[in-house]
């Protein structure tokens, strides 16, 4: 009886982890790609169903890079990692006070309309700050 409740509980727990994650795509449809080569020619990318939209993963002048296209190539937003220097001291302040934890990766984010947010992962969550530092919202990574 053991055994069936371990191996029950084992693969639930397998099942729930495979549906949390996002879908690993090879090609994207074709918009999305001939949107992705025309934004940045030659670049290779990994591509990720991320929402229901496309998120190619690459580094573009060795900067970590991710954008995130609609179905029909349109660009929803562009993520490049930043150094800690470069993340709004507000938005820092903010996670000291909250004791929210050690940050481990920080990011801006740029909307098609220019609109900017900061991104900090901190224990497997993304914290969004608008441009100035405040924070706007909390979500699992």
């Amino acid at each position: 009886m053991k055994t069936v409740i371990v191996m029950t509980s084992l693969f639930l727990g397998i099942a729930a982890t495979g549906f949390a994650q996002d879908k690993q795509v090879k090609t994207p449809p074709a918009p999305v790609k001939a949107a992705f080569q025309k934004q940045y020619p030659g670049v290779k990318a990994k591509w990720e169903l991320e929402d229901g939209n496309y998120e190619a993963s690459f580094t573009n002048k060795n900067v970590k890079t991710s954008a995130i296209y609609d179905e029909k190539g349109n660009l929803q937003e562009t993520e490049t990692a930043i150094p800690g220097q470069e993340f709004p001291k507000a938005a820092k302040d903010f996670i000291t006070s909250k004791k929210l934890g050690p940050i481990k990766e920080t990011a801006k984010i740029v909307k098609p309309d220019g609109t900017i947010q900061y991104e900090a992962e901190i224990k497997k969550m993304d914290y969004l700050f608008d441009a100035k530092g405040a924070f706007l919202r909390a979500q699992k990574d």
